[in-house]
């Protein structure tokens, strides 16, 4: 275990691989575990760090620093603590929003952005996923099957005060066209059967260049769960990409076309 303290309070943290560094940050349900079988995978070319937010997991719980604004400030203190310099997100649910945030924040600093299940505005966001206590999310949006476990160990370490903070954020209004402001590449990935966030309903044609839409077929909230032999290879794809490649290029592999539905 991996622990780092951010204006005196613990920040926990993995590390895994050499090269280039990639952060995995985690959805509203479960921590940095989830993540593994991406980072191993990722570890292959990068240096893979998957860290606990404000409130999940072993991080410290403070109620003064569950905003969307204070998780995007822990990255950042996250990344100076540690002397990184130009990283790759993969942000996942709450993850993703915070990873597209800090890349409006600070677009220098990322080379690319892969968004998992991010709601693009709130109302794309189900209203059970705002509302229900954490043992019904659990049993909502995490299959039974045993790929799941490690979301479901963790998810009872959660400070439900986090997540209600997370959507009160005013950072949540008008994400939509901030986020098709961004210049960085970025891969906007969902699950087609996920009930709790809403696929974007704009087209490729209408959004940026450097974005690019997949839409995971039987797939739901937790895709790197569900399928992740699947979003693996989605991932090394992505992360393979040249610099100044769009994610637009996945679509030359047939798998990776965006699915309208």
């Amino acid at each position: 275990m991996s622990a780092i303290l951010l204006d005196g309070a613990i920040v926990h943290y993995e590390v895994i691989g050499r090269g280039r560094p990639i952060i995995f940050l985690h959805g509203w349900v479960g921590s940095w575990r989830y993540w593994v079988p991406a980072m191993q995978t990722a570890s292959t070319g990068f240096r893979a760090y998957s860290l606990d937010m404000w409130g999940f997991g072993d991080s410290a719980r403070d109620v003064n620093r569950y905003g969307l604004d204070k998780q995007v400030a822990l990255l950042d203190q996250f990344l100076q603590e540690l002397g990184m310099g130009k990283i790759a997100i993969v942000g996942h649910g709450l993850g993703a929003v915070v990873g597209l945030l800090f890349t409006l924040r600070y677009p220098s600093v990322v080379d690319r952005i892969m968004a998992v299940e991010a709601p693009l505005d709130e109302n794309s966001i189900n209203s059970r996923l705002r509302t229900a206590q954490l043992p019904e999310l659990v049993e909502w949006l995490l299959s039974k099957e045993p790929t799941a476990e490690p979301a479901r160990v963790d998810a009872v370490k959660t400070d439900y005060l986090a997540l209600s903070a997370s959507f009160s954020s005013p950072d949540l209004a008008h994400f939509s066209s901030q986020v098709g402001s961004l210049n960085n590449p970025c891969l906007l990935v969902y699950g087609q059967n996920d009930p709790a966030i809403t696929v974007p309903a704009f087209e490729p044609l209408s959004s940026p260049m450097n974005m690019h839409t997949v839409i995971l077929e039987q797939m739901a909230h937790f895709p790197m769960l569900e399928d992740n032999a699947r979003f693996n290879r989605l991932l090394t794809d992505f992360l393979s990409l040249e610099p100044g490649e769009s994610p637009r290029d996945l679509q030359m592999k047939e798998e990776w076309k965006r699915r309208v539905r």
